[in-house]
């Protein structure tokens, strides 16, 4: 009997065990059906280990909660098998943004059939990268590229994420990292939970988007993002709270951006039902020490069966920059631009363009007036991985190509808003930004400065038909962007000049000297964007000759006893068809001389025609011919002797006398 009583009591309790198990497999089911990935992660590990594991739901605090914890009223989805509970338990995980308990679940879904686990490898690939592991990472990547036969969104992040971890390894190796001083911001700014998109709002608040905890909030609203106000002195945090502005329900609200005025709010309210996300743009008015009840932006913004988000108020407040999946776009979540009337009522908008916008996501836009340059984040572009932030200059409607902001700036994680206070000069000498970098889950905020070194600009001012240096010219250099004058030097005795710059960018130098034609260079910037010296080529004058001025023309050859120019001469005579070209009233005289040999007709004779052949030639490169003469003096006009005073030969004193000469008859 007392066997029978044992084994019936042992068969209860194996049936109560199973019983468990199978609730915590149907919870953790149906959580990870409404996209509540936390409480799944928790109910998954729970099946996976018998019902044994330990600690509570407040172990860890994702950064965003995205559902109600209540049990589904529907009827229950078949459970997933245990290979199913592996992997939705490493997509949790992965979705929570938290790699370092996602990896070895996709590496043990690794040996699963891949035909039903086709993305697994990916996943476990994007882990190894954002745990820093990137050789291992490359690798995996290569291995899903082999095996993952699919020409989609997918194959192609895959190849450009190989391309991502190798420009990871470069910019680790960057030359001016001791140029940067990063830290996590301190005080209350990171509460446990998320911290992210700073709003300057003054010189000392400070508004930002947080998930902390609120014990006063109902108990699946306890991890909402609200927005808080900080007052910042210096170094110093103080102040923290959360502003008055109304907020109910399951919605959540942050990632704002204030009029010029202070007085108007754009914020972004979304919720979070059946896994998928809903978001609007929303504008709330100053209402004494609070704000209105936020009222839905135009839908011009927001667009029906489209999210939109993240706004930021332009300088002026005449535009509304946002991120919107909506239609008309490159594909994911796009920039747009929108307008704003007087009362700062959004009207038209306009995509940002190819030039900007992938066919992946772009996020968080951010424009610093001082340095006219707009930075968002993305995961559509070669980077450090994940969503990195990338910078373009310009206005609207006139953007440069965007490039990678760089490490430390960008880590293998997702760095997403950015704020700053620097200067026109220098746009990271004091920047705030989130970033998950040192977080197993969510975006904090950190300070950032970047101490710009001084960078030095050299060049030479020459003749142009000499290239001799040229002492005294006054060199002014122009920003090309705001056509403005920054510098003004002089060149010294060696035709050189210098100056120094806080951060290299495109300019102009001008050059001026009595007597010679202004003259023009353009730079930008060394190939080596680490380099702290940039040495112009030389900048060459061209002369205004005077009339009456007799110069020999150097360089100048002839087939022997014969008038054909010979082919080494192109290139003297190619600089007298710039000095004509450049001095458009001048007319010239071109004079053929020779020594004594021969007879003076015969002398005569060829240096009328070798005369005459370098005007043909000038005349060939578009020279009007009626600004040019030819005339031969033979012998008659040595500028050295012919014999030496013994009598004898003077072979350096004939190549003197056999010369071709331009002479300036009038330039006016």
């Amino acid at each position: 009997m007392r066997k029978i009583i044992f084994t019936t009591a042992f068969l209860l309790s194996m049936t109560a065990h199973a019983q468990f198990t199978y609730d915590y497999l149907k919870a953790a089911d149906g959580y990870y059906q409404k996209g509540d990935y936390y409480s799944a992660a928790q109910y998954y590990e729970k099946y996976l280990a018998g019902g044994k594991t330990k600690g509570g739901r407040d172990a860890y605090n994702p950064y965003v909660v995205q559902a109600s914890s209540s049990s589904s009223k529907k009827t229950a989805a078949v459970p997933a098998n245990r290979q199913q509970v592996v992997y939705r338990l490493a997509e949790s995980y992965r979705l929570l943004n938290y790699p370092e308990k996602a990896e070895p679940h996709y590496r043990q879904a690794l040996e699963f059939d891949p035909a039903q686990f086709p993305l697994a490898r990916y996943h476990h690939a994007s882990m190894l990268r954002a745990l820093e592991r990137f050789e291992e990472a490359e690798k995996a990547f290569t291995d899903f590229l082999d095996q993952y036969k699919t020409a989609d969104a997918y194959s192609e992040a895959a190849q450009r994420e190989i391309q991502n971890l190798r420009f990871i390894r470069q910019e680790l190796k960057k030359k001016d990292l001791n140029l940067y001083t990063i830290s996590k911001s301190g005080g209350e700014l990171n509460a446990p939970g998320a911290n992210y998109a700073p709003v300057w709002a003054g010189s000392n608040t400070l508004l930002f988007t947080s998930t902390r905890a609120d014990s006063s909030a109902a108990k699946n609203q306890v991890h909402q993002n609200r927005l808080y106000r900080a007052m910042v002195s210096g170094d110093g945090i103080s102040g923290v709270e959360e502003i008055e502005l109304p907020q109910s329900g399951d919605l959540h609200q942050g990632a704002a951006s204030l009029s010029p005025d202070g007085n108007t709010l754009y914020l972004t309210r979304w919720s979070n039902t059946a896994d998928k996300k809903s978001s609007a743009i929303y504008m709330s008015r100053k209402e004494g020490n609070g704000w209105s009840e936020p009222k839905l932006v135009d839908a011009s913004v927001n667009t029906p069966g489209a999210n939109a988000q993240q706004p930021f108020v332009m300088p002026g407040g005449r535009q509304l920059l946002y991120a919107s999946n909506k239609p008309g776009g490159q594909g994911g979540y796009d920039l747009w631009m929108a307008e704003l009337d007087p009362a700062g009522n959004a009207t038209a908008s306009t995509n940002l363009g190819s030039l900007i916008n992938t066919s992946f996501d772009e996020q968080a836009p951010y424009y610093h007036a001082a340095s006219a340059t707009l930075v968002f984040s993305t995961n559509g572009r070669t980077g450090m991985g994940g969503f990195d932030l990338f910078q373009s200059r310009g206005t609207a409607g006139n953007w440069s190509a965007p490039v990678n902001m760089g490490y430390p700036v960008n880590y293998v994680k997702d760095d997403v808003y950015f704020a700053s206070r620097g200067g026109a000069k220098n746009i990271l000498e004091d920047v705030l930004f989130s970033s998950d970098r040192n977080a197993a889950c969510c975006l904090e905020l950190f300070s950032l400065r970047k101490t710009i070194p001084v960078r030095q600009v050299s060049g030479l001012v020459v003749a142009c038909e000499t290239s001799t240096p040229l002492q005294g010219v006054t060199v002014s250099i122009v920003d090309t962007i705001t056509n403005t004058t920054v510098y003004t030097k002089t060149t010294s005795a060696d035709g050189s000049y210098s100056f120094t710059l806080e951060e290299f960018r495109p300019l102009k130098a001008v050059a001026t000297v009595e007597g010679y034609h202004p003259g023009s260079l353009h730079f930008n910037t060394p190939s080596d964007a680490e380099a702290l010296k940039l040495g112009n080529p030389a900048l060459c004058l061209l002369r205004i000759p005077k009339v009456g001025t007799v110069e020999v023309l150097e360089n100048v050859y002839y087939a022997f006893n014969k008038a054909q120019l010979l082919e080494e001469s192109h290139s003297a005579l190619d600089k007298l068809v710039e000095l004509m070209n450049q001095n458009p009233a001048m007319r010239i005289e071109i004079g053929g001389h020779t020594d004594d040999k021969g007879s003076d007709a015969y002398n005569q004779k060829l240096s009328e025609a070798r005369a005459q052949s370098v005007v043909d030639y000038l005349v060939s490169k578009g020279i009007d011919r009626g600004r040019l003469e030819a005339k031969g003096y033979g012998e008659s006009m040595p500028v050295a002797p012919n014999r030496n005073n013994n009598g004898s030969d003077n072979p350096e004193g004939r190549q003197q006398n056999r010369r071709t000469e331009f002479k300036v008859l009038s330039n006016e």
